[in-house]
């Protein structure tokens, strides 16, 4: 492939969360294991779930549906462990859909969304899967800026 190519692609991995689809870079997560419950944490931040202990690290758990002001009903079944900046998190999501390859072309920005929480939505045939922003959702900073709002 040539350096000069204009248009690319990226890998996403694609999550269900209630009834809707959200997709983080592949780039970003680490692994994905089977829910289970997190050990409660007293927090100011009420999307924080708890923590776990995964291979000697201690992982913050995010109830992602909360994050992002969701209301469903449904029970976790997975936890994708994600890359926020320098730090590892876990997200709580209902299930894991699958792997994609999405070009640029697919990718489109959405003038209403948080530019801090979701990237763009892809466009795959008549389906729309939110790219989330993990950086933005899950980094220390915005962690640190609600716990000093609360």
């Amino acid at each position: 492939m040539s350096d000069n190519v204009t248009s690319s692609s990226q890998q996403l991995v694609v999550f269900s969360l209630g009834s809707e689809e959200y997709a983080l870079p592949i780039s970003t997560v680490h692994e994905i294991i089977r829910f289970a419950e997190p050990r409660s944490v007293v927090s100011d931040v009420p999307w924080i779930r708890g923590v776990i202990g995964l291979r000697g690290k201690i992982i913050p758990i995010y109830d992602l549906a909360a994050r992002l002001g969701l209301n469903t009903q449904s029970a976790p079944g997975k936890i994708v462990i994600v890359e926020a900046g320098s730090e590892q998190v876990g997200v709580m999501v209902d299930d894991v859909e699958e792997v994609l390859t999405v070009s640029d072309g697919q990718l489109e920005a959405v003038a209403a969304a948080s530019r801090e929480s979701i990237e763009s939505v892809a466009k795959i045939g008549d389906r729309l899967v939110i790219l989330l922003n993990p950086e933005g959702l899950f980094g220390r900073k915005t962690t640190e800026e609600v716990a000093l709002a609360a």
